[in-house]
């Protein structure tokens, strides 16, 4: 085994574990979702993975260091949208609808991440953190809105944009349908229907 490959295994550096940061970073964000941050304990964790706790703890601080991982996943895909060639150059309309189908490719592939974002609160310092990330990203869409349409509020369109897109986490499952079909479907309503 290379040693970038042992680096990147969870356990002691040098040995083979079955399980990776990156996947104890997925289980965390699965049992998130389906008990609640506050709710899940290391000890949840630990048995979701498979492993005990001190192997958990050889890897991260805690429950909110998992946490933060997760939504910086999820921050990291939409934020590298907004600095994407076909976000950043071109006609606004242009512009946004790259950046419309784009959020909902980062959906359909960092759902679970994405679905923890959406569904924080803000009772810790890291949920706070990335509700305000969330916010600097819909503002970014919102100065977007206001040059494709001066007659609507920019913010209204903006939350109705990201409202249409963020929903999907309620209903879409990986295999229900191809995501680039759903790419298509969400296209065609926001740009032949809310923004025409």
């Amino acid at each position: 085994m290379a040693s970038d490959e042992r680096s990147d295994r969870a356990g002691r550096p040098g040995r083979a574990e079955p399980y990776t940061l990156a996947s104890l970073v997925e289980v965390a964000a699965r049992a998130f979702n389906e008990r609640g941050y506050d709710a899940t304990s290391m000890e949840d964790l630990s048995r979701a993975a498979g492993i005990t706790k001190s192997s958990f703890y050889h890897h991260v601080s805690g429950k909110e260091a998992l946490l933060r991982a997760a939504l910086d996943r999820a921050l990291d895909g939409l934020f590298g949208v907004l600095a994407e060639p076909g976000a950043t150059t071109g006609e606004p309309v242009d512009r946004l609808r790259h950046i419309v189908r784009r959020q909902v490719e980062v959906l359909g592939t960092e759902l679970p991440y994405v679905t923890l974002l959406l569904r924080l609160r803000g009772n810790t310092e890291t949920e706070r953190w990335a509700l305000a990330r969330r916010r600097e990203f819909d503002q970014e869409i919102a100065a977007l809105v206001a040059r494709v349409r001066t007659d609507v509020d920019p913010v209204v369109a903006a939350r109705l944009l990201s409202g249409t897109v963020n929903s999907l986490i309620e209903w879409y499952r990986p295999g229900r349908m191809p995501l680039e079909d759903l790419v298509e479907a969400v296209d065609r309503q926001v740009f032949e229907g809310l923004l025409r």
